[in-house]
C-alpha cells in the first residue's frame, strides 16, 4: 500500500492575504487527515510576501490541535539558523502536547534571501560546516544522550516527555542524503525542487545507511509537485498559475503571491521562458487521476518507497483541494488510529 503524505508551504494566493493562507493550511490538514493522509508538514520561509509560513513550531502547534490523529510536523526546521538546544525544547514540548504525532524535519537550505540569514544568524559565526555538529546534538538533546564528553554534560533538554519526535533530514542533493545515511537516520528527498536526481541520491542514501538507536533500516520520502484535476485539460490549467510562479522566481521577477490562471494564460513568455518551464515539468506530476496515478506510481517505483509526500499550489484553494481528494481516492489510505 502506498502511503501519501502532504507538505504545505501556506502559499499566498494573488489577490489574498497571509491570513487567508494560514487559515488554508488549517483547512487543508483537516481535510487530508479524513482523506487518511500519514502525515502533514509546514516548511521555513522568510522574507517572502509568497509564503505566510515563516515559523513551523508555531504553526505545528496550532496545526496539531485542530487534528486529532494525523502527524504533523516541520518541512523543515532549517537547523544553520538556530541553537539545537531550543530547537530540541521546541519539539519536546509539542511532543509532551500531542505525543506520537510529531515530526522534526530539519534542513540546512537558508529558506529565504541572503538578507533574512543574516537577521536570524546575528553575531552567529557557526555556518553551514557545523551542520553536522548541530544534528549529532539534536539526537543526543531528543534522545537523553547527552554524554560526559559532551561540551555541556548534563544539560538536559526539557520537559522530557515519554517518547521523542521522529526525526528526518531533508535534502535536494547527495550531500544531505550522505549525512542522513551516516547518523543513520530517515531521509526525505525534495524532488519538487530536483526533478533530475532524486533517484540516485535515494539509492546512494541505501547504500551508505549506517543503522543507528534511532532507525535499524534505512527509510526514505519522496516529496514530489502534484496537480491533478477531472480532466486533463483542467490539470493543466491550474497548473499554469504553479509553471509561471517558479518562472517568476527564477527569473528574479516581483511576484505578489501565486499567479491566477487568467495571468497564467496571459503572460508573455518567450522561447526560453517556455524551455525552462518544460524543464521545470520535470519536478510535477499534472494531469487527470489515470494518468497521475500511473505517474505516482513510477516514482515510487524510482524511489523505492512506500510513502510519497505531496506538495501541491494552486492559486484556487478549492483546486488545491480537490486534487488532493483525488489522489486519496486512487490511493486508499489504512484508517486513522484512534
Amino acid at each position: 500500500m502506498l502511503t501519501l503524505s502532504v507538505l504545505d508551504q501556506s502559499p499566498v494566493s494573488f489577490g489574498s492575504t497571509p491570513r487567508e493562507a494560514v487559515q488554508n493550511t488549517v483547512r487543508l490538514a483537516q481535510e487530508t487527515e479524513k482523506m487518511g493522509y500519514h502525515r502533514f508538514w509546514v516548511a521555513e520561509h522568510h522574507h517572502t510576501k509568497n509564503f505566510a509560513g515563516s515559523t513551523p513550531e508555531v504553526l505545528i502547534s496550532h496545526l496539531a490541535a485542530k487534528t486529532s490523529t494525523i502527524r504533523v510536523g516541520s518541512g523543515g526546521v532549517m537547523l544553520p539558523h538556530y541553537s539545537s538546544y531550543k530547537v530540541a525544547e521546541n519539539f519536546r514540548m509539542l511532543e509532551t502536547l500531542y505525543p506520537g504525532r510529531i515530526d522534526l524535519g530539519i534542513g540546512r537550505a537558508p529558506g529565504g534571501m541572503p538578507l533574512a540569514t543574516m537577521a536570524l544568524q546575528e553575531g552567529n559565526t557557526r555556518g553551514i560546516h557545523h551542520y553536522p555538529q548541530q544534528v549529532d546534538d539534536l539526537i543526543a538533546y531528543l534522545h537523553n544522550a547527552v554524554d560526559e564528553n559532551h561540551r555541556f554534560c548534563g544539560l538536559e533538554a526539557t520537559p522530557i516527555p515519554e517518547t521523542a519526535p521522529e526525526i528526518w533530514m531533508l535534502g535536494s542533493s547527495g550531500s544531505s542524503a550522505r549525512l542522513a545515511a551516516e547518523k543513520g537516520i530517515p531521509f526525505t528527498f525534495a524532488h519538487f525542487i530536483n526533478g533530475i536526481d532524486g533517484p540516485a541520491v535515494a539509492k546512494a542514501y541505501r547504500e551508505a545507511f549506517q543503522p543507528s538507536s534511532l532507525l535499524a533500516e534505512p527509510k526514505v520520502i519522496a516529496a514530489i509537485f502534484a496537480i491533478c484535476a477531472d480532466t486533463e485539460e483542467q490539470a493543466e490549467r491550474i497548473a499554469s498559475s504553479l509553471d509561471l510562479s517558479i518562472l517568476m522566481l527564477e527569473k528574479g521577477e516581483r511576484r505578489n503571491g501565486v499567479p491566477s490562471i487568467e495571468q497564467a494564460l496571459n503572460y508573455p513568455y518567450t522561447t526560453y521562458d517556455l524551455i525552462r518551464i518544460r524543464e521545470n515539468r520535470k519536478r510535477m506530476i499534472v494531469g487527470a487521476p489515470e494518468q497521475v496515478k500511473q505517474q505516482v506510481l513510477q516514482l515510487s517505483n524510482d524511489y523505492e518507497t512506500d510513502e510519497l509526500m505531496v506538495v501541491t499550489i494552486t492559486h484556487d484553494f478549492n483546486d488545491k483541494l480537490n486534487s488532493y481528494q483525488l489522489l486519496s481516492e486512487m490511493f486508499p489510505q489504512k484508517p486513522s488510529r484512534d
